[in-house]
């Protein structure tokens, strides 16, 4: 099966739309999804700065949601030809994690999301030449027209819905709310701080106005705490003066749960000292050096962990945000930009720019 998808050949190349070679079917427990509309999430730009660790040439994207055009049979969630469904990470579905309802820590997350699949598994996608593509990026590579699955990392969904826009569900926004509604199981009255503004940052912030959990939101950029403000949060500059007292007094006396999404040492350790006792610090950016905690940000049983995907089972939380969108209390819609898939690496240029939060990429059917 031939169609096309977007390239990336090496880590400093742009993008390059190509057809590529699709060259088995569907296996037992895996569908093959015509995709409507993908996300470009910071995950996959980062592989550009993996240092070999994530292999070239590839097909990325996981934030897809399509139509199951065929299916290997044998799905254990009964997705079957015709449905529509949101694509998220994929999982092995019998480790102790995975059987313990914990699928982000699956044992075999790193083989089955970030290195392309597993390494005796003969090659299934390659380019018009015959020569082999890493695929199953996040169990997905769906920056493409089709992309074979698992059928246990989908989620079917309502048809009528906007299908094209819902891809962010299944990374970005199941991170950022997942993190509050999941791992830290806010409610009302609880406090929080977000740092960073953007795609995960805000959507956090949506699913704890949600929760009724008074937010503050800290970010450079004014535009961002302007998106934060709208979406219920109380803005704060990150250069603020005293930043930790200043949390402190937003949050009566310190906030009880952090969300990092910056990967700054410094400002996590000025959240740590915001916090108030036995209070919690989330991570779910990948830090690229030490973490040097300061004397006394962990005094007074405050903790810090690192969170995985929005601790989220997918097949619960997907649903769950698309009842509070529907109900008007989720707006991710508000943060996507649309470019059609061969405009790739301008959406990449105005992700990097920060002129889009949330780019969602179209495959380009209709020009052609």
């Amino acid at each position: 099966m031939r169609f096309q998808a977007a390239v990336l050949r090496s880590y400093d190349a742009p993008f390059t739309m190509e057809e590529v070679v699709l060259r088995t079917e569907p296996a037992v427990g895996e569908i093959l999804v015509e995709i409507a509309g993908t996300g470009m999430c910071r995950t996959d730009l980062a592989v550009r700065r993996s240092a070999g660790r994530s292999p070239v040439p590839a097909v990325l994207g996981h934030e897809g949601a399509g139509v199951v055009v065929r299916t290997g049979g044998g799905t254990d969630n009964g997705i079957g030809v015709g449905d529509h469904v949101v694509l998220s990470f994929d999982s092995c579905g019998h480790c102790p994690t995975c059987r313990g309802a914990a699928p982000a820590y699956c044992d075999s997350f790193a083989s089955l999301n970030l290195f392309g699949g597993r390494e005796e598994e003969p090659p299934r996608l390659t380019d018009a030449s015959g020569d082999a593509l890493a695929p199953r990026w996040f169990g997905q590579s769906s920056f493409a027209e089709y992309a074979l699955v698992s059928a246990r990392n989908a989620v079917r969904v309502d048809p009528a819905l906007p299908l094209e826009l819902l891809g962010p569900l299944g990374c970005g926004s199941l991170t950022g709310a997942g993190a509050v509604l999941n791992t830290f199981g806010a409610g009302p009255g609880d406090t929080l701080v977000v740092l960073g503004a953007g795609a995960v940052g805000l959507t956090a912030v949506m699913a704890a106005t949600a929760a009724g959990a008074p937010t503050v939101a800290v970010d450079r950029h004014p535009e961002r705490l302007a998106a934060a403000e709208r979406f219920g949060a109380i803005p704060l500059p990150a250069a603020s003066s005293d930043l930790p007292g200043r949390i402190r007094r937003l949050t009566d006396g310190g906030a009880r749960y952090a969300l990092d999404t910056t990967a700054s040492p410094p400002l996590i350790n000025q959240a740590l000292h915001a916090l108030r006792p036995t209070g919690t610090l989330g991570l779910v950016a990948r830090l690229h050096g030490p973490l040097t905690l300061e004397p006394g940000a962990l005094d007074r049983g405050r903790s810090v962990r690192h969170i995985c995907e929005g601790d989220a089972v997918p097949a619960l939380l997907i649903p769950r945000l698309i009842g509070l969108w529907r109900a008007g209390r989720f707006p991710f819609e508000q943060l996507i930009r649309t470019y059609p898939l061969s405009d790739i690496n301008e959406a990449e240029r105005d992700c990097d720019a920060g002129r889009a939060v949330k780019p969602v990429l179209l495959p380009d059917r209709a020009s052609r």
